[in-house]
């Protein structure tokens, strides 16, 4: 058994930028990969994680997920593993481009999955999300004992299990999740229990302005729980 003053530190990384000239929500799709500067965004994430006590990297089967963890899971000499739960939530409108004026939202058939944000009705319910990730999060804590973790998912995901620990409703404004690409979200556990959450930007300055949260970025923020 664990000491209960062990500490271990689980990286929740979104992965870099995606070539996806078309605009499509791609979602769980195969075969969209990582852009140049997605690229390059892994290798810095990789750089600055280069001297943390990483003894554990996991990603989503997605490519850009894969792609994303490769540089880091080289520069510690590890193997990258893969876990199913840290995969991309579930969208109906997946394989569209979605907008009002040319996209999904101009047709009328499918209004019906915007009635519910709360749930939402448009894909995997927030719930879903949170039990998979918090698993696949202490999952990895349990492989990393003592030392550091390193995950590899997407926007929606971290956001919504980040909104959990954090005890925010799950239901949200979209445009003010602080998950821009290849940013940390980073938990700390003492034993078995999340005493806190980070987050940063090692690659915001790789980040198009336009592709960057809508939540003002930070650099270093902790949040920290009490008993």
């Amino acid at each position: 058994m664990s000491s209960s003053k062990e500490l271990t530190v689980v990286h929740l990384m979104r992965h870099g930028e995606v070539h996806n000239p078309d605009g499509i929500l791609y979602g769980r799709l195969p075969g969209y990969h990582l852009s140049e500067l997605g690229r390059q965004m892994a290798d810095r994430v990789a750089e600055h994680l280069s001297a943390r006590d990483v003894t554990y990297v996991v990603a989503s089967p997605l490519e850009r997920a894969q792609e994303t963890a490769t540089p880091i899971a080289k520069a510690h000499g590890l193997d990258l593993a893969s876990d199913a739960r840290l995969i991309e939530a579930g969208n109906f409108f997946q394989g569209k481009t979605f907008g009002v004026g040319d996209g999904a939202l101009r047709k009328p058939g499918n209004w019906p999955h915007l009635v519910n944000p709360f749930k939402p009705s448009w894909g995997e319910p927030y719930v879903d999300q949170v039990v998979r990730m918090k698993s696949a999060l202490d999952a990895a804590r349990d492989q990393a004992r003592g030392h550091e973790a390193v995950l590899v998912s997407h926007q929606l995901p971290i956001w919504i299990v980040r909104s959990y620990v954090e005890r925010r409703r799950l239901w949200h404004d979209p445009r003010k999740r602080q998950c821009t690409l290849a940013s940390l979200t980073t938990f700390t556990y003492e034993g078995d229990r999340i005493v806190s959450v980070g987050y940063s930007e090692p690659a915001i300055d790789l980040v198009p302005a336009h592709l960057r949260a809508g939540a003002k970025p930070v650099k270093g923020k902790d949040k920290a729980f009490g008993a």
